[in-house]
């Protein structure tokens, strides 16, 4: 044997050894279809409500509803589309048809639809040109086509869900490729019916055929996920504020779901022995309503508010469908575009700096002791590859080491999910000088889960996994040190006339004055609310102090705090009453009356007075036109107001009324005219103003 066959008869073996490979993980339960898992990686993208509720200023339309009435002054898609992808949006699912039933599309099987509109003399499509500005940026389309239809004569009868599914054949086949398919799942119900106004009841189950509506779209369109109650694809997780339950698994028995389903509370968690994989899509609007209302200019939901909708459906496992609801010009209106682009500036801050570079990962056990299974796949960058343990290892710990303590106070988790969902326990914790700290304990992880605490110097991390339903499987695990959230704070005061100066971040400092000058890191610094009860403006700003960074300046006039006041007239109502003068807007009360008399417990000299509208969704009752009176013995009034509040039902802010400087103790609103069918009227907040506040606070 020559030396050369001896080297290798003894290396030979060392060398296969060294290869070996080790078997993956089998599978556990049910696992997501490469479609789905396509979806999955879209994370946040686009609803956009346009249609004909934009127009007629509703959220459900009748179907009585005329083509004239669609007329957009300057739509412009391709400025839907840029909005949404400098979000950081990945598609846009357009509302191609509502229940409503008119079409945005010139459709064959329809006369209600652009085609007999003056928007472009009838010659215009919404859909082929969102389809063309979706390519243009970058994006994927989806599109809602909704199964009830109030404008169809044949809706309720055979003949309808032929024609329904000639309007989903041509969606399928004229627009290029969709990612998405959403049906809603309000079915039947009262309608125009072309003319027949009448109620027409269905079997959401059986009705429209929905296994050959499937087969069409798989056929069609087979890289395309079927969104409904039920899914097949993508479930609704259960509510429309945009959240999951912390505790949510991507599979649920879905054999028992059906639109309406009763049970829908458990679409926020799925089900831990579900049957199919059908992963949550959380929508939710970035205003009160689904369509464009300009009364609800002033209510796009705040930043913190975007921000935990963002942690609590993409950081809960998952997907982000936020509402945009275009404007009667035909553009995602610029008060949604400032809010939207400050979200994705603060997401992106929140996740700028990995940490885990150059850390040292350990790990309990190992799947087979094989560099296929290592714990670094957990921090290279790439969800196609995984840490995974021994068959029969459920409990395992990772521990992530620092050089130096590390600041840190969010974590972004990852299963492989591809083999199915499995991590049903786990905890977070943290070395902070030298002593061990839980800093979260939770459930299931599935795609995506992003935990937030308050910041921690820690040298060390350490996930504990308590239980999981075969081998762990981890893709991802990145830990961040997002910074403070420094926007303006909130100047709220109750009725008692204590003033609270309030941000989303409690390690965010506040400054405040009370004498007109600007406030600075040099002002009084807020701690507990303090007492306003005579005419003041409150001016405060938060400032991060680790770097400076301040936010704008918040200014608030306060006037007479309201404790000693007393309603007079109607009486009989106290504890219902009270709402309208607690301080609060969101809180209302209203009166078959038509007017309200309010002691003020002493004689002031009033200068005006204001009055907030009712500022629910669905809102009734609003003073259009009023008469304001005072008196200073409840006997002998004087008028020293009237008028009409201009537009005050399309923007529903605190109005202000000027008067010249009357003396009294008594105030009386009367509504000379509301807006609705309701008789009564309603009544947010009632104010006096014994100064004039100067400047517009709004």
């Amino acid at each position: 044997m020559t030396i050369k066959n001896i080297i290798l008869y003894i290396l030979l073996p060392m060398v296969m050894l060294g290869c070996k490979t080790v078997a993956p993980p089998e599978a556990v339960g049910p696992t997501p279809s490469e479609r789905q898992m396509a979806w999955h990686k879209m994370e946040y993208y686009a609803f956009v409500h346009f249609n004909m509720n934009t127009f007629t200023n509703r959220e459900w339309g009748t179907g009585a509803e005329s083509p004239n009435q669609f007329n957009p002054s300057n739509l412009d898609v391709r400025q839907w589309a840029r909005v949404a992808r400098d979000a950081g949006m990945k598609g846009i699912i357009l509302t191609a048809k509502h229940h409503d039933g008119f079409c945005l599309w010139p459709s064959n099987t329809t006369e209600h639809s652009v085609k007999n509109s003056p928007w472009k003399n009838g010659e215009g499509d919404v859909v082929r040109e969102l389809s063309e500005a979706c390519k243009e940026y970058g994006l994927k389309l989806g599109l809602y086509l909704s199964p009830w239809d109030r404008n169809n004569t044949y809706y309720g009868r055979p003949e309808y869900v032929k024609i329904f599914h000639e309007q989903l054949r041509e969606l399928l086949t004229n627009y290029g490729e969709l990612f998405e398919i959403w049906f809603d799942g309000a079915n039947g119900g009262s309608g125009y019916y072309g003319g027949a106004n009448e109620s027409r009841k269905i079997d959401s189950k059986t009705y429209y055929d929905w296994e050959k509506t499937t087969a069409m779209i798989r056929k069609l369109q087979p890289n395309a996920v079927i969104f409904a109650d039920n899914g097949p694809d993508v479930r609704w997780v259960g509510n429309e504020e945009g959240w999951a339950n912390e505790t949510n698994w991507s599979i649920m028995r879905r054999d028992e779901i059906y639109p309406g389903w009763p049970r829908y509370v458990e679409l926020r968690s799925g089900h831990e022995d579900g049957t199919h994989w059908l992963p949550a899509e959380a929508d939710v609007s970035i205003r009160p309503g689904w369509y464009y209302h300009a009364a609800e200019d002033h209510q796009v939901k705040t930043l913190p508010h975007l921000l935990d909708i963002y942690y609590n459906a993409i950081g809960r496992n998952a997907a982000l469908l936020l509402n945009l609801p275009v404007d009667t010009r035909g553009l995602v209106h610029e008060k949604d575009v400032r809010r939207l682009m400050a979200l994705k500036e603060q997401i992106d801050k929140d996740f700028a700096h990995e940490l885990t570079n150059n850390s040292k990962i350990e790990v309990s056990n190992t799947r087979g002791g094989h560099s296929d299974y290592s714990a670094k796949n957990m921090l290279d960058g790439n969800n196609d590859t995984y840490w995974a343990t021994d068959d029969g290892i459920t409990r395992a710990t990772i521990t992530v080491s620092f050089d130096e303590p590390t600041e840190l106070n969010r974590i972004v988790l990852q299963e492989f999910i591809s083999l199915g969902q499995r991590i049903k326990k786990f905890t977070v914790s943290a070395r902070v000088d030298g002593k061990w700290k839980i800093l979260d304990e939770q459930t299931t992880v599935g795609y995506k889960r992003i935990l937030r605490w308050e910041t921690v110097l820690a040298d060390k991390v350490k996930i504990d996994i308590l239980d999981s339903k075969g081998p762990i499987l981890l893709s991802n695990l990145a830990l961040y040190r997002a910074p403070k959230l420094v926007v303006d704070p909130i100047i709220t005061r109750n009725r008692k006339g204590l003033v609270s100066l309030s941000v989303p971040e409690r390690s965010v400092d506040v400054f405040y004055t009370l004498d007109g000058t600007e406030p600075s890191m040099g002002s009084q610094k807020y701690r507990v609310p303090f007492l306003v009860e005579k005419p003041t403006t409150v001016k405060a700003i938060a400032i991060n102090l680790e770097n400076g960074q301040g936010s704008g300046v918040a200014v608030k006039y306060f006037d007479l705090a309201k404790n000693d006041w007393k309603v007079v007239f109607p009486i009989g109502e106290e504890k219902e009453v009270i709402k309208l003068m607690d301080d609060n807007p969101e809180t209302f009360w209203a009166t078959n009356q038509k007017e309200v008399v309010i002691d003020l417990g002493r004689t002031h000299e009033l200068n005006g007075f204001t009055y907030w509208p009712n500022q629910e969704r669905y809102p009734f009752g609003i003073i259009t036109h009023y008469e304001f009176l005072v008196s200073q013995d409840n006997r002998n009034w004087q008028s020293v107001a009237s008028g009409e509040f201009g537009n005050i039902v399309n923007s529903r802010i605190e109005q202000k009324v000027m008067f010249q400087p009357t003396k009294g103790r008594y105030i009386k609103l009367r509504a000379l005219g509301v807006d609705g069918k309701d008789s009564r009227a309603s009544f947010a907040e009632i104010g006096v103003l014994t100064q004039d506040p100067y400047q517009d606070n709004q």
